[in-house]
C-alpha cells in the first residue's frame, strides 16, 4: 500500500476550523437526497429557504444600528463599501452595481470590490480569498477615509479578505460592518457592526450559495435601500431618484410622477421636460408650483429630500 503523504498542520487546523462551522455542518438525514424526486427536493429545499427571513429578523436591531451609522456617514459625503470572496463577493457587487439606475447615485457612492477583482466574478481566482494584503490594497486605491463605510462579507466569518478589510478600515477611521451566517465569528468581533445571521446548515454541504447566500442577499438589499430612504431618495416608497436610462425606466418615471401628483399626462410631460427629466424636480413642480429654477433650489436647499423641499414650500 502505498504510504500517503503527512497531512500539514495547516490543512489539518483549517478542517478543523470548518468542521466547527455551522455552514458547514454536514445534515446526515440529507445523505441520500439524491435518489428523492425532483419535487420532492424542490420542496425540501422550498422548505430550507423558508428558514431565512426569521434568521434575518433575529439580527434586525443590529442591521438598523448598522444602516443608521452608514446613513450619518454618507449624508456627509462618504462612501458604502462591500468587500468579499466567492459568492459573498459577487452578491456585494450585485447589490452595489443596482443603486445607480434605482437611486441615481454616482458609480462610486456605492461601490461592490470581489477578491480578485472583476475577473473574479465570472471565475475563481485562484488564493484571492485568502490574501490580507489584497484587501488592504483594494481600499487603500480607494482612499478610504473616516466618512466612509465598509462592509465586510463572508458567510464563514473566517475569509482573510473580508476580515481584513474590515481591520484595515478600521486603522483608516472609516464605519465598518462584519456580515457573516456563524455565530461568534471572527469577522463580527473585528467590525464595530457585527451582523450575524445563522439560518443553520446549508441543504448540500457547505455550499453557502444557498441559505447563506439568500440571507447575505436579504441584507444588503436592507443596507443599501433603507440608507437611501434615509438620505431621501425615495418619497414614501416611490423611487423619485430613479435614472431613467432606457424606455421601461422613462414610463417608470412618467408613472412615479403621476402617483406621487394625481396629474394628467400633459402636466406631467410638462413637468418632466422642464425637469429635463429629474423625477423628484417634477414632482416639486407640479405640487409646489413652482418653476423648474426653483424646484432645483429648494431640492439643493432641503439636502435632496423631496419631503422637506415640499414642506419648505408649501408648509405641508
Amino acid at each position: 500500500m502505498k504510504e500517503q503523504p503527512p497531512v500539514s498542520t495547516t490543512y489539518s487546523e483549517l478542517r478543523a476550523q470548518l468542521a466547527s462551522l455551522t455552514t458547514e455542518a454536514f445534515r446526515p438525514e440529507l445523505a441520500e437526497i439524491d435518489r428523492l424526486s425532483t419535487l420532492e427536493i424542490a420542496r425540501i429545499m422550498n422548505g430550507e429557504d423558508e428558514t431565512v427571513p426569521a434568521a434575518v429578523a433575529r439580527q434586525l436591531p443590529a442591521i438598523a444600528a448598522a444602516i443608521d451609522a452608514t446613513a450619518e456617514r454618507m449624508a456627509r459625503g462618504g462612501r458604502l463599501l462591500y468587500l468579499g470572496a466567492g459568492t459573498a463577493g459577487r452578491l456585494g457587487v450585485l447589490d452595489a452595481s443596482e443603486c445607480p439606475p434605482t437611486f441615481n447615485t454616482d458609480p462610486s457612492q456605492v461601490v461592490g470590490l470581489i477578491a480578485g477583482g472583476p475577473s473574479a466574478m465570472v471565475q475563481a481566482v485562484e488564493g484571492a480569498e485568502d490574501s490580507k494584503e489584497l484587501a488592504a490594497a483594494d481600499l487603500d486605491a480607494l482612499g478610504v477615509g473616516p466618512d466612509d463605510t465598509v462592509v465586510g462579507i463572508s458567510a464563514s466569518g473566517r475569509t482573510p479578505y473580508a476580515i481584513s478589510a474590515v481591520e484595515h478600515a478600521r486603522a483608516l477611521g472609516a464605519l465598518t460592518i462584519g456580515l457573516s451566517c456563524n455565530a461568534d465569528s471572527a469577522l463580527a468581533a473585528a467590525a464595530e457592526h457585527g451582523i450575524e445571521v445563522v439560518a443553520g446548515p446549508e441543504l448540500l454541504t457547505g455550499s453557502t450559495r444557498l441559505k447563506a447566500g439568500t440571507a447575505q442577499k436579504l441584507v444588503l438589499n436592507m443596507i443599501s435601500t433603507i440608507t437611501m430612504i434615509r438620505l431621501g431618495k425615495t418619497y414614501g416608497n416611490l423611487m423619485v431618484d430613479v435614472r431613467a436610462s432606457n424606455e421601461k425606466l422613462r414610463a417608470r418615471s412618467r408613472r412615479i410622477v403621476a402617483l406621487a401628483t394625481g396629474a394628467p399626462d400633459e402636466q406631467i410631460e410638462a413637468a418632466l421636460t422642464a425637469a429635463e427629466g429629474e423625477v423628484k424636480n417634477a414632482i416639486l413642480i407640479i405640487l409646489a408650483d413652482v418653476d423648474a429654477a426653483t424646484a432645483d433650489r429648494r431640492l439643493r436647499d432641503s439636502h435632496g429630500h423631496l419631503r422637506a423641499a415640499l414642506h419648505a414650500t408649501t408648509g405641508t
